[in-house]
């Protein structure tokens, strides 16, 4: 299981690492880069993952309610840790609430359950990013209208995902493949952009990335086990939402740090350690989650 964990976890690891061996040489303006991720390769992604998954949304009413309590549960005891460690809390509490749930949890989740964990892991994506880019994105930027952050791509992608998977619409071949074709982009681009920003990463930023790292999964972990005994979730459920709680923050938080500018490079050393911790993390976590054959 090691390796098949290693398998996921290496490739994350080059493609930033190329990302910062390339910025050594060449800098490099992230700005239009990360607008494009956000706004175009980010929606795309939600859209195609939510609209061409088969699940019955309805199954998993608990499932959703204990991602809802992970999420702000986490941000409420990242909190009082920011404020005795000087953190500024725009710039360390999103991180703690938003894992990643996209690019390392779904394929995770594939690996330890099989096809039958798709669909939780589905549901647990769709809650986080609809929190994240509406609660989430108010916390970085107080001054966003709520109006502007509902009608955000992310949220409209969202949105037309569930109404296409809820509907059983058919989309076209022809549109589907260019949607997916843009959303496959994502990952290897926001992975090459956070190893870019990394060559900015300084001594006091490493200490920080280094307490995200341990405090994301913690959160998670210590809020899950708390609301176990209230919503008793399925044993095949529990074990998701615990797995989920394993996983680092998401690559995504420093996107949207650059394009507020909410100390980028603070961010990106927390989701950096935060993955680069993932490895020895996730499979100390597995033992715990993973069925008994």
């Amino acid at each position: 299981m090691l390796i098949r964990i290693l398998d996921v976890m290496i490739p994350v690891i080059a493609v930033a690492g190329l990302g910062y061996l390339y910025s050594l040489r060449y800098r490099t303006d992230l700005a239009a880069i990360n607008a494009i991720s956000v706004n175009v390769f980010l929606p795309a992604l939600v859209f195609t993952v939510m609209s061409s998954q088969d699940f019955d949304l309805g199954s998993y009413p608990g499932l959703a309610i204990a991602a809802t309590a992970v999420f702000f549960g986490s941000g409420l005891i990242a909190w009082p840790v920011a404020v005795l460690l000087k953190y500024n809390l725009r710039t360390f509490v999103p991180p703690m609430m938003f894992n990643n749930c996209g690019n390392l949890g779904l394929p995770l989740a594939l690996l330890a359950f099989g096809d039958t964990g798709l669909a939780p892991a589905i549901i647990l994506l769709i809650v986080t990013n609809l929190l994240y880019f509406s609660f989430g994105i108010y916390i970085v930027d107080r001054q966003v209208h709520w109006r502007n952050v509902l009608l955000s791509p992310p949220i409209l992608a969202s949105i037309a995902g569930l109404v296409v998977s809820l509907g059983d619409v058919s989309i076209p071949l022809m549109i589907a493949t260019p949607i997916a074709m843009l959303g496959d982009a994502l990952i290897p681009v926001m992975l090459f952009a956070l190893g870019i920003r990394l060559v900015d990463v300084n001594l006091s930023d490493w200490k920080i990335g280094l307490v995200g790292a341990v405090l994301c999964p913690l959160t998670a972990l210590i809020v899950a086990l708390g609301i176990q005994p209230l919503l008793q979730l399925p044993d095949d459920q529990f074990r998701q939402l615990l797995l989920y709680c394993a996983l680092p923050p998401a690559v995504l938080v420093y996107l949207v740090a650059e394009q507020y500018q909410q100390e980028p490079e603070k961010v990106a050393a927390i989701v950096g350690f935060g993955n680069m911790a993932a490895i020895v993390i996730v499979p100390i976590m597995l033992p715990f989650v993973l069925p008994a054959v």
